[in-house]
């Protein structure tokens, strides 16, 4: 393999070299079904072919709409082999228009998709001209004449394969390292998100770059509990795995998502993993499901529990200062506490989990704590998907909780502040990169790239700091990005600059969410409108009931935005905010939540307002209508 290897090269290099092992595992009919590398080449050489044979060209763009299964791998290989682009779209898209605008604006001409997604393809296809054909992973009993079987595919892969072998071959072997890979697009709040351009060398690269901090034993198996759509899952988990000689399970899909989310603890049970890849949203949600069993076997149980786990976190610390002289006598508390109780929970994730891999937003130190208590740790890692994505990872034996891990090698780091100029280790600025792992571009944005890659450097927009070379400690956003539970990144200025700009009623507003459960607004209102339109009411707009009046109104100002009112289409759903916060008086300069140039500095006015926005993630703080809100108006 070239010291620059396309996903080609690297493909035929792994296949080959483990060929009897076993790479994807997934349950079908009730059963697990095993498919070694050299099967998984084979499938990828029969779908690459297929695709030829029904006229995918060099460079064309392939959308992919699915659940993560083993169709979704093997698509993505057969794609890259037919030297096709593959444009991996989040199952999470129910809007038509967020579907629409990636198929057409990637000049999408072909769509693989799964059964259970086909109908949002079927839906926007009127509005996407440039699509020839639509590739479905299931059977189905009204397949279209623009629809074909993924088996019939296959059966066309093999009569050109059997026909055509040399041209396949050309095709394959012509692909460099530096064409295009997938185009990768990001979340936004506008009907604009990006395209980000990623290259066989982007993966590869970054491939290279996780194996320089984390390492995996050969035959190891993850379970992939994340969406594959995303490069995170790409690198950590379908290329690393493959690099390692390991293997990846599959959830089992349900009939909807919940459906889906009730299979993974029986999934994990019956693969058991030795690793998984996590987000907070989940760690969480696993945390929490092991202390509500915990509970239910009684106060005597719980009591115990809570003394081994403060016994296991006082011991263990961050993890790199673990132990000491004065903890000595933990030690033994610790292994009876793990026969007795940690090696049960353990059970629950199969028996032979050995560390999770935490990426997207950060992860809370407590929570790494308590997963390294319980015999689980959860490695802190940190990128995005401009940087393919790994940046950093805590990995076993070489962690700090509270950090993002070890910087990879071979990139480059540097700390800026806002005029572009690097600081010393120890002072916080934006994280700012250069390596083989940084995107192409973003597709069809000149500009947008020309801001965020200068000189070969990615500006990250994210804020951290570095105390020595080795260590990477990401502390918040240097630019206005959002960030929810689950990872997601994205910008709020769409959002507020509509509301404030269309709304009578609105001021100023800023949106808020740091890993949090839902998005919330704080809104300085035009009390004098408000005032107003409690009058027309026949309502004092000093009494309560005014207030309330007033209150819903500023209500249906952000309903106006969600879908079925006059701008849903504006913004996705799940980005708009699902609280209110009254804020009692203006963003000014005096108070420094102004900046000279009139803009708010978002910093300022989150760490004025941080009761209240704490406040509103309580029930009573969500609450439209609570008394502060009223005190405010």
């Amino acid at each position: 393999m070239n010291t620059r290897p396309s996903l080609i090269d690297f493909i035929e290099k792994y296949t080959r070299e483990y060929s009897e092992h076993v790479y994807l595992r997934e349950k079908i009919n009730g059963k697990w079904e095993e498919t070694t590398y050299k099967q998984t080449r084979e499938y990828a050489h029969k779908i690459g072919a297929g695709l030829m044979s029904i006229g995918v060209q060099k460079d064309d763009k392939i959308s992919l709409l699915s659940e993560g299964r083993n169709w979704w791998m093997l698509g993505e290989f057969g794609i890259l082999y037919a030297g096709a682009v593959n444009v991996p779209l989040s199952i999470k898209l129910e809007e038509s228009n967020d579907l629409i605008f990636r198929v057409q604006h990637s000049d999408s001409k072909y769509i693989m998709t799964s059964a259970s997604q086909l109908h949002k393809i079927r839906r926007i296809l009127p509005n996407c001209p440039l699509v020839k054909k639509v590739i479905v992973f299931d059977k189905i009993d009204d397949l279209q004449d623009n629809e074909i079987f993924i088996e019939d595919l296959i059966k066309k892969g093999e009569d050109f394969l059997r026909d055509s072998r040399i041209e396949f071959e050309e095709r394959y072997r012509s692909i460099q390292p530096d064409d295009y890979a997938n185009i990768s697009y990001t979340s936004g709040t506008t009907a604009d998100p990006k395209g980000i351009l990623l290259t066989h060398r982007n993966y590869t690269a970054n491939v290279e770059q996780a194996c320089s901090v984390m390492k995996i034993e050969p035959d190891s198996v993850m379970l992939v509990i994340l969406p594959v759509d995303h490069c995170f899952a790409h690198v950590a988990g379908i290329y690393t795995m493959m690099r390692y000689c390991s293997s990846l399970a599959t959830v089992p899909i349900g009939h909807n998502a919940l459906a889906t989310l009730k299979n993974i603890p029986i999934a994990i049970k019956e693969t058991k993993p030795m690793l998984m890849l996590s987000v907070p949203a989940l760690a969480r949600n696993f945390k929490k499901n092991i202390e509500t069993a915990v509970k239910a076997k009684g106060a005597k149980v719980e009591a115990l529990y809570n003394f081994a786990l403060r016994n296991a976190i006082n011991y263990y610390k961050e993890y790199y200062n673990r132990g000491g002289i004065l903890d000595w006598w933990r030690k033994p508390l610790i292994s009876l506490f793990d026969k007795l109780i940690f090696k049960n929970i353990r059970e629950n994730f199969g028996g032979r989990m050995k560390f999770f891999v935490g990426g997207g937003a950060l992860l809370d130190i407590e929570l790494q704590r308590y997963f390294n208590a319980i015999g689980i740790p959860m490695l802190q890692g940190y990128g995005l998907s401009e940087a393919t994505p790994i940046i950093s990872a805590n990995s076993l034996g070489n962690a700090i909780f509270g950090s993002s891990g070890r910087v990879v090698k071979p990139m480059d780091i540097k700390i800026c502040d806002s005029e572009g100029k690097e600081l010393p280790y120890g002072e916080k600025g934006e994280i700012v990169i250069r390596g083989e792992n940084v995107m192409a571009g973003y597709w069809k944005n000149p500009e947008a790239t020309a801001k965020t890659v200068i000189d070969g450097w990615l500006h990250t927009g994210d804020m951290g700091y570095m105390n020595d070379p080795t260590f990477l400690y990401v502390v918040g956003r240097f630019k206005s990005l959002l960030i929810s539970s689950d990872g997601e990144k994205y910008s709020p200025e769409g959002f507020e600059d509509a509301f404030v700009d269309s709304s009578k009623y609105v001021n100023q507003c800023i949106l808020y969410n740091n890993q949090n459960p839902y998005t919330i607004v704080v809104i300085v209102p035009d009390k004098e409108a408000l005032s107003e339109y409690a009058r027309s009411l026949s309502l004092d707009p000093k009494s309560v009931e005014g207030k309330k009046a007033m209150l819903s109104k500023l209500q249906e100002e952000v309903d106006v935005y969600k879908t079925g009112g006059a701008r849903g289409d504006m913004f996705p759903d799940r980005w708009l905010p699902s609280a209110i916060v009254v804020a009692p008086e203006a963003f000014t300069e005096q108070n420094k939540m102004v900046n000279s140039t009139m803009k708010i500095v978002r910093n300022k006015v989150e760490e004025f307002y941080k009761e209240r926005i704490e406040y509103a993630y309580t029930a009573e703080g969500k609450d439209l209508f609570n008394q502060k809100n009223i005190e405010s108006l």
